[in-house]
Formats: structure tokens, C-alpha cells, sequence
């Protein structure tokens, strides 16, 4: 792709990186074949080679604008298109430098999203409001009631040992026990998970929202102030946040965040390779399942066939699904915050899913989790939560 970017623009990492992702692209149009925002709406803008226009315009003109916000912000970053690119394109992270342009010089007024980027990532300001919010969560919206269900009792975990074990900030409130679970397993074979206080947002959702200085903040803290060199592996249960934790190095930069980043592991790499039984989901054995890879751990983090083999090799049949490589509409925030396509694309997958009436639906993303969670009559669980 032939790019006119102005030099003062190019004189700046962030430009110069631009203008490298841009000229890969060869206009191709392969991404949008697996784009499933352009599957819905059929518009080229909400393609991702379109998107690549309109951030390329901004780029050259120095100038935001309506259509990009609309376009850009109508985008799940599933990255699905990376994976088809015949060319490499980084879209992912053009993304991202779009949408940081266009929040310095157009920033969202949208409250929703204001009181989602000052909310969520806070697990103690989130966990006291979830709190108060679940005896009413009958008469909030079904997208937000889903979030308001009572976890089961679990148990704590230590605060330390060998093996640091990522919260995460949504899954900390609602799913906490997806992770005391995986403590369960681990203190089987004898390692020693922990939890660290000093965990904070891993960053993402600032970082999607081109918030970048704030997720850097946030990024740094954790780097400095997790105990990363005294442990051998830090594990996110979590694939949405797996996908940024394992990215500090190319975001930051420097020596001490790619260390970091070079012991994330998802909670499939740990687990491939060791033997487990099958572990009743509400009181009964499953034996079909319905396996849904979230984006971020199939085109993000680049991780397929690992929860496959361990569910096959536990004992479980898992059912053929239509375009597993299609987001299901959760997409961190963007369930809320673009409620219309999020529920079109839930109920695309919410059909493949069931097609072949499985016992479970598994999954590796908290945000998956929950979004499918009411538009199914079976159980959604973690897939870890399978094994014993």
C-alpha cells in the first residue's frame, strides 16, 4: 500500500510503525472473508480493510474524524483477520495506534464507556458494586444481569510460592472460583500457586480503547511491582488478558517487561501434557462439549489444538462447531458498548454452539463466558473446570 504520511509524523515511533504495518497490506481483501463485523453488516468500513483505509487517512491528514470513530469503534479487535492475512499485517496492532490517534484528538463522550474505564479495571471498587447491584439484577438489562450471578464458595489462595496465578479484574468478582479451581490442580502436582496483591488491570481495556498512556501506567506498575523474578511462570486463566500480559514487551519495551511478558503462560500451555479425569458441571458427568476458542487465545496468542487434545485425552467427545473462528460479540467492553452487533454475533455462535446438543460449552475468556451464558440452555463453564 502506497502511503503519503507527513514527515513530522514519520519522525515519531508511532508513525514510523504506521506507515511499516500499512505498506504490507496488498488490498487483498482476504481479511474480510473471516471479519464477522463485515459478515453481519456487509459495509466495506466495517471491514477490516477498510479500517485500514480510514486509519491511513488519518494518518495522512492529521485530522480525526466521525466516520473513523464509528467504524473503528464498531471493530471486536478479534484479530481473526490476522490469521488470514496472506501478508502478515499487524492489524491488531494498527488498531491501536488508530484509535489512540482518534482518542487524542476526538476523545468519546460516551459516559458508558467513561464509567467502564474507570470501573472495571478496579477490582476493589468493582467487587463492592457487584455486590450491591445483584439483589436488583433482575431488573437491569440481560447484558448486565448475566454479570450479576452469585459465585459458588472458594476458597482463598496463598500469597506465595513458585507459580503466580493472574486474577484478572472482571473474573476476580465474578468467576473467582475458575482459579481456585486451577490452584486445586497445580497444588496436585505439586507446584505452588499464588496470588499477588500488587496485581493490577492488566491494561487492555485502556489500551483498545486508545487510552494508551493509561494502560502503559498500568502495564509499568505491574512489571515493577510483581514479584515476576522470583517465581518460574506466571499463568492467566483469562485468555483476554493473556493475550496483553504476554504483549508488554512490544508495548513497553525495554529489558524488564519482555522478561515479564516471556513468563505468561495460558493456563493450556501448563496444563498440556498431564492426565486428569473428568470433573462433574453441576452435579452430573458431561461427555459432549462444545468447545468455543475465544479470539484471543486462537488469533491473539496463536494457541489451537491445546484444549482440544487435553479434553479429548480427559475422556470428553467434542462436538463438531461451524466457524470456530468467529468471535462470539463479547470482545472485553464492546458487548456494552455496541450492544446491536454484540447480540447478533452471540446468537450466530449461541447456534453453532448447540447444533449438535452438547452436554457443556467451554471456553477460555471470562468476557466469552458470561456473554453466552443466557443465550443457551446448558452450562458455559471455563474448560479447565472439566478436569480433576
Amino acid at each position: 500500500m502506497r502511503t503519503e504520511i507527513p514527515e513530522a509524523t514519520l519522525a515519531t515511533d508511532r508513525g514510523r510503525r504506521a506507515n511499516a504495518i500499512l505498506r504490507t497490506c496488498v488490498h487483498c481483501g482476504m481479511c474480510n472473508a473471516t471479519c464477522p463485523t463485515y459478515q453481519v453488516r456487509g459495509d466495506e468500513l466495517d471491514g477490516p480493510r477498510g479500517r485500514i483505509y480510514l486509519i491511513k487517512g488519518l494518518l495522512e491528514s492529521g485530522a480525526a474524524n466521525a466516520v473513523a470513530r464509528t467504524h473503528l469503534d464498531r471493530c471486536l479487535t478479534c484479530r481473526a483477520c490476522e490469521t488470514t492475512c496472506p501478508s502478515g499485517v499487524s492489524y491488531g496492532e494498527l488498531a491501536e495506534i488508530g484509535r489512540e490517534v482518534l482518542e487524542e484528538q476526538r476523545p468519546s463522550r460516551s459516559l458508558l464507556r467513561q464509567l467502564l474505564l474507570g470501573i472495571v479495571p478496579r477490582p476493589k471498587l468493582l467487587g463492592p458494586l457487584v455486590a450491591l447491584a445483584r439483589p436488583f439484577r433482575w431488573l437491569l438489562p440481560r447484558r448486565l444481569r448475566r454479570l450479576l450471578k452469585p459465585p459458588p464458595r472458594h476458597r482463598s489462595l496463598p500469597a506465595r510460592g513458585r507459580v503466580l496465578l493472574m486474577q484478572g479484574c472482571v473474573q476476580r468478582v465474578v468467576t473467582p472460583e475458575v482459579n481456585a479451581h486451577l490452584a486445586g490442580l497445580l497444588e496436585a502436582r505439586g507446584m505452588a500457586p499464588f496470588v499477588s496483591a500488587a496485581e493490577q488491570c492488566c491494561g487492555g481495556l485502556a489500551l483498545h480503547a486508545g487510552r494508551t498512556g493509561a494502560a502503559h501506567s498500568v502495564m509499568r506498575r505491574n512489571v515493577e511491582r510483581l514479584p515476576v523474578d522470583d517465581v518460574d511462570v506466571v499463568i492467566s486463566t483469562a485468555s483476554g488478558c493473556g493475550v496483553t500480559l504476554k504483549d508488554y514487551g512490544r508495548v513497553l519495551g525495554g529489558d524488564t517487561a519482555s522478561r515479564f511478558a516471556d513468563k505468561v503462560r495460558d493456563v493450556a500451555e501448563v496444563l498440556a501434557g498431564l492426565d486428569f479425569q473428568k470433573n462433574p458441571v453441576d452435579g452430573r458427568e458431561a461427555e459432549t462439549v462444545a468447545w468455543h476458542p475465544p479470539c484471543t487465545l486462537q488469533h491473539g496468542q496463536r494457541l489451537t489444538g491445546l484444549v482440544e487434545k487435553i479434553l479429548t485425552s480427559t475422556g470428553y467427545a467434542l462436538v463438531p462447531v461451524a466457524d470456530q473462528h468467529l468471535c462470539c460479540g463479547s470482545a472485553g467492553s464492546y458487548s456494552i458498548l455496541q450492544p446491536g452487533l454484540a447480540s447478533e454475533l452471540k446468537e450466530r455462535k449461541a447456534r453453532a454452539l448447540t447444533r449438535a446438543s452438547p452436554d457443556v460449552i467451554a471456553t477460555a475468556n471470562i468476557g466469552c463466558q458470561t456473554h453466552l451464558a443466557d443465550a443457551v440452555g446448558v452450562p458455559v463453564v471455563h474448560w479447565m473446570e472439566l478436569l480433576r
